[in-house]
C-alpha cells in the first residue's frame, strides 16, 4: 500500500481517503468531498448493524462516501475499513464482500463515474439493493 497525502492506494487499485477535516462529517460535507473525484452519486444508503453483503463486483468504478458508522470491505487480498468521513474508490471488476462488524448502522453515499449502478453477483445477492427492497416489503 502506498500513501500519497491522505490517500492510501492498495495493489489492486483500491484507494482510501481518510477524512482530512477536524470536524465531524455531515451528509453535505461528505458529498462535497466526493465531487472532487468526478463521480456522480446515485444513492444514499443506511444499512443495519451486523449487515452483510454477499460477494459481488461493480462493473464500473465505484465510490463510497461514509457519513456515519463503520463498515469493512473484504477484498481477496485484505480488508479495508471505512469510518465516518472516509471515501473509498473501487475499480470496476474487483470482487468483494461488505460487512458491518458492529452494533451501529452504517450510512454512505454510493456513486459511479456515470451515475449508474451495474453489479455482477458472485454469491446469493444477500444484502443487494434488490434484496433489501424485497425484505422491507
Amino acid at each position: 500500500m502506498s500513501m500519497r497525502g491522505r490517500i492510501a492506494t492498495y495493489p489492486n487499485g483500491v484507494q482510501l481517503l481518510k477524512w482530512p477535516h477536524k470536524e465531524e462529517p455531515t451528509r453535505e460535507s461528505v458529498e462535497s468531498e466526493m465531487k472532487r473525484f468526478g463521480y456522480q452519486v446515485y444513492d444514499f444508503q443506511t444499512v443495519d448493524p451486523w449487515f452483510e453483503r454477499s460477494r459481488h463486483a461493480h462493473d464500473l468504478a465505484e465510490i463510497r462516501g461514509a457519513v456515519s458508522g463503520v463498515i469493512t470491505f473484504h477484498f481477496d487480498e485484505y480488508p479495508v475499513t471505512l469510518e465516518a468521513g472516509d471515501i473509498l474508490l473501487v475499480p470496476g471488476g474487483i470482487p468483494h464482500e461488505v460487512i458491518v462488524h458492529g452494533a451501529r448502522p452504517f450510512s454512505a453515499f454510493k456513486g459511479s463515474q456515470t451515475g449508474k449502478r451495474k453489479v455482477t453477483e458472485y454469491g446469493d445477492g444477500q444484502g443487494s439493493v434488490e434484496d433489501l427492497a424485497r425484505s422491507r416489503k
